[in-house]
């Protein structure tokens, strides 16, 4: 696939979780997918990633990825951005505060045949923890 089919499909996939339809973005996935949250664990599996999204799109049910940049090369697209969401369930061991993040990401996608079969995220989460005032550096 070309570097911009490649991007158009990331962009899919975001849109879809932007708009709570995780059926959609599941069928983006790759079966096999290998999955690196910014918290540092290890997802491995379509219908396990899945069950990630359910659960983050839960704790912040109006998430959204605003994608800002894009770089692509050869089977990897790179993704800068924002996540919003406000927190309204336990993320984190962090009970639900009702309150708006803000905080910026960078995500890394490897693509094969069309679909995602890795992604990696790097956030901000020190910021995020500030924003829900779990963390207090002042």
């Amino acid at each position: 696939m070309s570097l911009e089919q490649n991007k158009a499909i990331v962009l899919q996939f975001y849109k879809a979780v932007n708009q709570g339809n995780l059926e959609q973005a599941k069928e983006i996935l790759a079966p096999n997918i290998v999955v690196h949250t910014m918290t540092g664990s290890v997802i491995r599996g379509g219908d396990n990633f899945f069950e990630h999204l359910q659960m983050a799109r839960s704790a912040f049910p109006d998430v959204y990825y605003t994608i800002e940049n894009m770089i692509a090369e050869d089977d990897k697209v790179v993704s800068h951005g924002t996540f919003t969401g406000t927190h309204c369930r336990e993320f984190l061991g962090i009970p639900p505060t009702g309150k708006q993040v803000k905080f910026s990401i960078v995500q890394v996608d490897k693509l094969a045949d069309g679909k995602l079969v890795e992604h990696r995220t790097i956030g901000d989460s020190l910021t995020m923890l500030q924003q829900l005032r779990a963390l207090n550096l002042v």
